[in-house]
């Protein structure tokens, strides 16, 4: 008996320790979904959204706008998720089309440029770069992070 429970804790222990680089982003096969919308993400690499959560499970996404709708409600997109578990959320940058880290990104709301599902949250790395979207593409608001809510991604529609 103690043989099988020291098994199943050192199986649970192993499963549990997914390494960063394990964690990193990754491309999305033509198969992945969006959980929120369940649009094939594949088609918009412009817009692709990743979360991983500390197990290795990852949630795709068509765009930024469905992927904070997903952080903050996990469990209503997929059951026995929540967003304590996440530990990484990868966003594309607009300018240079590659994965950032989203709690680093700039966002901006309410510009010109649509995504795969309409209104969207632009992401860009750099400060100086998201104030000249802001400008050039008559955005709203410049958002970090922490900033944004579910009614700030809700206005999007």
């Amino acid at each position: 008996m103690k043989t099988w429970l020291f098994t199943v804790i050192m199986l649970c222990l192993i499963a549990a320790t997914v390494t960063a680089e394990q964690r990193k982003p990754v491309k999305p096969l033509p198969k992945d979904k969006c959980p929120v919308c369940g649009m094939f993400v594949a088609e918009y690499p412009a817009f692709y959204a990743e979360i991983v959560f500390k197990d290795g499970f990852r949630a795709h996404f068509d765009g930024p706008k469905d992927m904070f709708r997903y952080y903050f409600e996990p469990e209503k997109y997929t059951p026995g998720r929540e967003t304590a578990d996440i530990a990484e959320v990868y966003v594309t940058d607009y300018y240079s089309l590659e994965a950032i880290d989203a709690r680093r990104a700039f966002f901006i709301s309410g510009s010109d440029v649509l995504g795969p599902m309409g209104g969207e949250l632009i992401p860009v790395s750099l400060e100086s770069q998201a104030r000249t979207f802001l400008e050039d593409h008559k955005g709203k608001a410049l958002l970090k992070f922490g900033e944004i809510t579910l009614a700030t991604v809700n206005s999007l529609d």
